[in-house]
This record gives structure tokens, C-alpha cells and sequence, in this order.
């Protein structure tokens, strides 16, 4: 390449990193972080916006979020309602905390005198008849306060108001090309139904937001965004006494963290002499056993070692209780309780039941990005597992797992065989292919004693010990013994000697 392509090339990737920051920095809030994430920073200014799903699905709390991100940051917003009153929206902003106070809102739904006084339209059709009082009322209400933001709930109730498909569809055109000539943003949400699907409004719309509740799990996706990139695929989405929390789906491919690559001690030099120096900063290690044998323990013995370096670690407990934790480490004299005081450590129980992939990944994310963890270590897979629901454990784990990995983390992912002694298997699950580190532990009987060791499968970037050697878990700490030279048959649990010791 000369130097005139060269040149080129630097002007052309200083430009297109320049229009990004511009387009991030003239994104309007939606008042949701993760919608704003996986918008790339938000919507963009003078754009309509569809939010499509089915009933309950938090279609009017999502338009609440973005009235009242407009008011923070001193817009004029506006609220047009066709279906819920005034005095019933305003109460159920109220209980989520979003204060509508400050919020105009043009409240065009049917009174209770339309039922008491038997209202009918007996000459002309409904359309006829309230098409242009309601038109009129919004005009007024436009020109005389100019929002910048708009929200009709729902713009379904249009449909009723035009006499055939062709019209309805040139009276919306016409009604949001007229919002955004006064200068306003607008998200309209619709009621579709088989016999009345918005197909039409996708067409119209230049974003597309779908919200769904399928299996007692609340989810959102962008299917359109005109004039930007966004977020692909499908994100967990919850609804709380706070309003909408939104968790996207982890790119690894969009993290990056500078590290330098180092060594990362276990503090227990027998062990770090099997390991040629211990685990090496931003790689992935396994720790596979069978129950009890010692991993979330030998775990934790490399977040002692990173505490003393001043380093933050965090451990995700599916199974074991917090206290539980505690007490066991501190018998062994791993100080965790000083760990956790001193801000060196994190341990969140977390229920799988509860949490989805998506909102776990988002709380680890929070931890390396806020609070700056060096080390992660999942324990365990198994755990992990039951929050799936049948979604791809593999998919799920290697996105978190490389992401951590960009971001320089070390990562540590407990891992429970069920077989205790026989045929030896590293994971039941298929994703020891993930893996840069491989550490093992077994048990052994020997002389009728039932005993312990570990020893390393796979190591990346350096060469390793090759032989196995015994593991003792004391009040003092972990102990690591010599190589278990003068025995063989030991990955089937029951060892020959093959001399007298």
C-alpha cells in the first residue's frame, strides 16, 4: 500500500470513528440504559418509533420511560392517550416512581358519559363523526405547547377512525409527518390482533421495537432502525416496581480492554510449580471434580493471592450459600470475611430460578466495568445451567466467557463430574473446548484411606507438569504434595503402586 492509500485510510477510519461519537452524542434517551445500549446510545432525533407486543407486555411503561427522560433533560413532552384516562396513567407512573407530573398529556379516550347518556352513531359512521374533533384537539395541543417528545398509546385506535385500509394508512403518514415537522421525536405503540395486525405500521415506522412474554419470560428485540447499526438478537427484559430494566445480549466482539500479560500465582508454590508459575491474566481455566473435592476452595486460594495484590475478585454462587462460604474459607484460613470488608472480594448468591442468562451476564458485566474484577469465577456450570431453560448453555457461556476475556479477566469456571472414581470425563457439557487452562482433581483409594489429587490436562500458552501429585485441604490452607511418581491407574481412582513406598 503507498503512502497516498495509507493516508487515506487514516482519514477515512478518523471519520468514521468521529460520525460515531456524533451519532452516540446526538442519541435521544429512551430512559432505559440497556434499550439505550442496544441502540446504540438511543433513538434518533425526529424519528418514529414503533413498540409492538401483546397485552401486559410494558408497551405504555416503555413510553412512560421516554416521556420522562425527555423532562430530565428539559424537553417538552407529550402524551396522547386513546385508550387508558388521564388520572389512571398518571397513577400508574406513580407506583413505578415515574412522576408524570411535568408530563402534558392529551387525554382523547372515551368518557364515562359515553355509556351513561347511550351515545350512538345512528346516521353517520364513528369515523365521520370524531375523526375531526380528535384531529382538531391534537393540532391545538401540538401548536400550543410544540413538544419535542410524543407518545400516542395506542395509535391503533386510529384505525377505527378511517373508513378503509388505504386511508387509515395515509392518515398516519400524514399525522407523524406532521409531529415531526414541529420538531418531536415519537414512539406509538399498537394493539395488534390477528384480525387487525400492524404489518402496515412496520412499513410506516422507521424503528421497530417488539416486546414479548413467552414461558414467564419477558424479552425485547429491534427488527428496524433506520440510519443506524443496533443490537441484534433477542434481550431479557423485566418489569418491576421501578418500570422496565432492559439486559442486552453480550457481543463479545464489541469489548476491548488493554492488559498486560502476566502470571497470576496461587500463593502455594508446590501448586505453581505444577502449573509452570501458576494461571496466566485473561484466560479461562476450568476447575473439574466431582463433589467436595476441593475446587471452589482451590478457586478461591488464587482470589487470596489477588487480594494481597490489592486486586478485586468475584465469585457467582449458584449452589452454595454466602455464609456457608464464608465459614468454610475461614476454617481453612482463607480470611474471606476480611476480603470482603477490605472491597477485594464480591460473592453474589445467585438463584438460577430467578435470574436469566442475559441478567446474569449483565451483573458480572456491572462488577468488571464498575468495580473493576480481575477475577470471575462461575461456580458452577451446573448452576448455572437450571437459569436456561432450555436455552443454549454453550451459546450463552461462550459469549460471557469471551468477553471476559477482551476485557482482560481471569476466569474461573467450576465444573462437577458426577462420576466420583472410574471412567475419568473433564465436563459432561461440551465446552472444554472453551478452556485455555484445564485443572482436575480426583479422588483416590488407597488402602482403604480415600484420598485427593490434582494435576493439569490443557495449558495454552505454557508447557505444564505432567504428573499428578496429592491435595490435602487443612486448617492451614491448601496443601499440594510431591508428584505421585510411584503410582499408576490413577485417573480410574483405585491406583496401583508400583513399588513399596
Amino acid at each position: 500500500m503507498d503512502k497516498f492509500n495509507q493516508a487515506w485510510l487514516v482519514i477515512k477510519l478518523e471519520l468514521t470513528r468521529h460520525q460515531k461519537i456524533y451519532m452516540v452524542n446526538n442519541r435521544l434517551s429512551t430512559g432505559i440504559a440497556g434499550l439505550d445500549e442496544i441502540l446504540m446510545g438511543g433513538l434518533i432525533p425526529g424519528q418514529a418509533y414503533l413498540v409492538r407486543g401483546g397485552p401486559g407486555c410494558g408497551k405504555t411503561t416503555l413510553g412512560m420511560h421516554f416521556l420522562v427522560a425527555g423532562h430530565h433533560r428539559g424537553e417538552v413532552s407529550l402524551m396522547i392517550t386513546l385508550g387508558e384516562s388521564e388520572n389512571q396513567l398518571r397513577r400508574n407512573a406513580s407506583a413505578l416512581g415515574l412522576s408524570l407530573d411535568q408530563i402534558a398529556i392529551l387525554d382523547l379516550s372515551p368518557g364515562s358519559d359515553f355509556f351513561t347518556q347511550m351515545q350512538s352513531y345512528d346516521i353517520f359512521s364513528p369515523a365521520e363523526v370524531e375523526r375531526d374533533p380528535i384531529t382538531q384537539k391534537i393540532i391545538e395541543k401540538i401548536e400550543s405547547i410544540h413538544p419535542q417528545r410524543v407518545f400516542v398509546d395506542s395509535i391503533t385506535q386510529f384505525r377505527y377512525l378511517s373508513s378503509d385500509p388505504f386511508q387509515f394508512r395515509k392518515q398516519i403518514v400524514s399525522f407523524l409527518r406532521f409531529l415531526q415537522e414541529q420538531g418531536a421525536t415519537i414512539v406509538f405503540i399498537t394493539e395488534a390482533s390477528p384480525e387487525a395486525p400492524d404489518n402496515d405500521l412496520q412499513f410506516i415506522a422507521d424503528g421497530v421495537i417488539t416486546l414479548e412474554f413467552v414461558d414467564e419470560e419477558r424479552t425485547l428485540s429491534i427488527s428496524k432502525f433506520r440510519s443506524s447499526d443496533f443490537r441484534k438478537g433477542t434481550h431479557t427484559m423485566r418489569l418491576t416496581c421501578q418500570g422496565m430494566e432492559v439486559f442486552p445480549s453480550i457481543i463479545p466482539e464489541e469489548f476491548k480492554r488493554e492488559f498486560a500479560p502476566e502470571t497470576i500465582s496461587s500463593g502455594i508454590p508446590d501448586l505453581d510449580e505444577l502449573l509452570q508459575g501458576g494461571i496466566e491474566r485473561g484466560t479461562i481455566t476450568i476447575i473439574s471434580g466431582p463433589s467436595g473435592v476441593g475446587k471452589t476452595t482451590l478457586g478461591i486460594q488464587f482470589m487470596k493471592e489477588a487480594a494481597g495484590r490489592g486486586e478485586r475478585s468475584l465469585v457467582c454462587c449458584f449452589e452454595e450459600a454466602q455464609e456457608t462460604l464464608i465459614n468454610r474459607c475461614e476454617s481453612i484460613n482463607i480470611p474471606v470475611s476480611r476480603m470482603l470488608k477490605q472491597g477485594t472480594l464480591s460473592i453474589i448468591p445467585i438463584e438460577p430460578l430467578i435470574y436469566t442468562p442475559n441478567e446474569f451476564a449483565n451483573l458480572v458485566r456491572s462488577e468488571v466495568e464498575k468495580h473493576s474484577a480481575q477475577i470471575v469465577m462461575i461456580d458452577s456450570i451446573a448452576g448455572y445451567r437450571l437459569s436456561f431453560k432450555g436455552a443454549n448453555l454453550v451459546t450463552h457461556i461462550h459469549a460471557l466467557c469471551r468477553y471476559l476475556k477482551n476485557m482482560g479477566v481471569t476466569v474461573l469456571l467450576v465444573n462437577e463430574v458426577e462420576a466420583i472414581t472410574g471412567d475419568f470425563r473433564v465436563t459432561e457439557l461440551g465446552i472444554s473446548y472453551l478452556a485455555d487452562n484445564i485443572i482436575f482433581l480426583r479422588y483416590l483409594e488407597i488402602r482403604g484411606e480415600l484420598r485427593k489429587a490434582i494435576g493439569v490436562l490443557k495449558k495454552r500458552l505454557t508447557d505444564f507438569e505432567k504428573n499428578l501429585r496429592e491435595l490435602t485441604i487443612t486448617r492451614y490452607g491448601i496443601k499440594v504434595g510431591k508428584p505421585l511418581t510411584n503410582l499408576s491407574g490413577i485417573l480410574t481412582g483405585t491406583p496401583q503402586f508400583l513399588k513399596d513406598e
